[in-house]
Parts: structure tokens; sequence; C-alpha cells
């Protein structure tokens, strides 16, 4: 056990602080195993902080969010690409009731967790979680009804490669959300300018984050218009998310309790400066995209007029649920 424990140590501490060093996407979740942020599930998002107090509520309003945006509902076969433990796939389940939803993870001892919480929950006949990966999904061509990839569509090599894939699977008129990591865009300042470098820099060596998905909202919009996708909308959601978490966490210190000692100090030092200098060089979005729907004729078209509906959603219903969130990047 203790020789268990220093050689975990050991890898987080070359993995943090060596350089020259790199996990790939499977071996970083194997390091990180099961420290969660939150305490009473394992979810692996940083949260959405309107309304709520703890992290697990958090955690659990950014799955909501992503299923709502994608007007998740009875009837709809989901795919959620990259499910890590499960918790979000069985908070969909219970909470939005989809027909089936299938899922794709290539972290094998993510994959073995999510199903044993799968069955405990006794959802194994809704909830199909597979090994799989998202840029070559074992999916047939059009048969799913809404793409979700919820804080895991970064690490894609590459997210084109996803972007396609997804729309290759879904049916027309089916729907494709994301919440998704982007990096900033440059500040005119040269000292903010080094900071936006060094947050991203940071972030994406340690993650694995593929220089092929370094870029803003813009090229993330043409890319999905480039796979075949339309009415596409983009919202950073980075306000609700980086700053309330970062004052959470300097305040609650449950988490970083977990953590092994180097990673504990280089997170504790990180509370000494503001979330603006630490996440100074990260975005936070949520993208929504459909696959055109066809018409008898075979012809695309897309909802327009007031009280016709987009994905399950009407125009107005859309509308309001926009409003709760940031303007458009």
């Amino acid at each position: 056990m203790l020789d268990n424990a220093a050689g975990r140590f050991f890898e987080y501490l070359n993995w943090l602080l060596n350089p020259f060093h790199g996990l790939k996407t499977t071996e970083v979740y194997d390091l990180i195993g099961t420290t969660s942020l939150t305490e009473h599930r394992l979810y692996l998002n940083l949260g959405y902080w309107r309304d709520v107090a703890t992290i697990d509520e958090a955690s659990e309003a950014l799955a909501l969010l992503v299923a709502k945006r994608g007007g998740m509902g009875a009837g709809d076969v989901v795919l959620d690409c990259g499910y890590g433990f499960g918790d979000q796939d069985i908070l969909w389940t219970r909470n939005m009731k989809p027909a089936r939803i299938i899922g794709l993870n290539i972290t094998r001892s993510q994959v073995e967790r999510a199903r044993k919480n799968v069955a405990e929950a006794g959802l194994e006949q809704s909830i199909d979680l597979r090994e799989g990966s998202a840029t070559e999904m074992p999916i047939e061509n059009e048969s799913v009804d809404l793409v979700v990839s919820l804080e895991s569509a970064f690490h894609y090599r590459t997210r084109e490669d996803f972007f396609r894939e997804a729309y290759r699977v879904l049916r027309p008129g089916g729907r494709l959300v994301t919440a998704d990591i982007v990096p900033t865009k440059n500040s005119d300042n040269p000292f903010r300018r080094l900071e936006q470098w060094i947050s991203w820099s940071l972030v994406a060596g340690k993650f694995n984050i593929p220089p092929e998905n370094y870029y803003l909202i813009p090229s993330y919009s043409n890319k999905l218009s480039q796979a075949g996708f339309v009415d596409i909308d983009i919202r950073s959601i980075r306000d609700d998310v980086y700053a309330p978490l970062h004052e959470y966490l300097s305040r609650d210190r449950t988490f970083v309790n977990k953590l092994p000692p180097v990673a504990k100090i280089m997170a504790i030092s990180s509370f000494q400066r503001s979330a603006e200098s630490v996440y100074a060089g990260l975005d936070y979005i949520l993208s929504y995209a459909e696959k055109p729907g066809k018409s008898e004729d075979g012809q695309a078209h897309h909802a327009q007029a007031r009280g016709e509906k987009r994905g399950r959603w009407t125009v107005s219903e859309e509308t309001r649920f926009l409003n709760t969130l940031s303007k458009p990047a």
C-alpha cells in the first residue's frame, strides 16, 4: 500500500512539474482516478454556478443545462461522448427521461466504474455505456437524435473529426450540444496576454488538448458549419463557471484536501491569485447545432416561424432559455 501511495505521489509530481512529461488522455484520468471535485457524486465537470451553493449542485446544473439546451426528452436516443463515471447519464435518465442513452468513453477505468454505477442505479436497460472513441464512433448512421459532449470535446484528436462523426450518426433534424473549453481572444495588454498564454498552456499541456483544437469561438462555429451543421449558436458562460468555482474552492477545502501534497500546494497557491488571472486564457462555451432536417422532397428546412419546433422547443421557449445565458460571443 505504501509503495502504491509513493508511486502515485511521484506520478503526480512528474505530471504536474515536469514540462517535458505529457500524458495521454486516458493516462490523465487514470491518474486522477476518483479524485472528483464533487462530494457526493463523481462528476468531473467544473459546474454551472448560477443560483447554486455547492459543487455537487453546480455539476448537476451544468449537466442539466446541456440536456435542456439540446431539448433532451422522451423518445430521444442520446449519444453521450465522454461520460466520465456515468453520473450525468443517470441524472438525465431520471430527469429528462430519454428513450435510451448510449455512452462512449476511451478510459477503461472510468467505463468499468460507470457501468457499476449504472447497475447500482438499476438503469442498465436505459443506459448503454461503451468503450469507444468519439472520433471513430461505433454507431450506425442516422441512428441518434441528440449528441452531447460535456467537457470532453477539447480532448478529441481532433474536435473536427468528432463534429463529422456526430453529423454522421445524427438523424436529420438531430442536435449536437457541447460544453467545451477554448482559448480566450488575445488581449491588447502584453501583461494580460502573458497571463492568458500561461493559463492556456498549463491546462492544454497537462490535460492533453491537441494543438489542432486551439481555436476561438468564430473558428469553432466555422468548423461546425463545415461539418454540415446549421442553426449554430455558441455562447460563452465562463463568468458562471470559473470565477464562482475559484471562490468556492478557496473557501471550501474539501476537494483540495483530497489531493496529493504537491497538487494541494499548487492549488492553495492559486487561491492567492484572482480567478481572472488563474483562468485568463480559458473560455468556456455552450454550443448548439443541428443537422438539417428533410422535407418531403428531401430539401433541407429550418424552423423560422414562431411556435414551430426547433430542437423540441418552440422558438419562444428557446429565446427565453437563451436570455438566461450570457450574450452571444
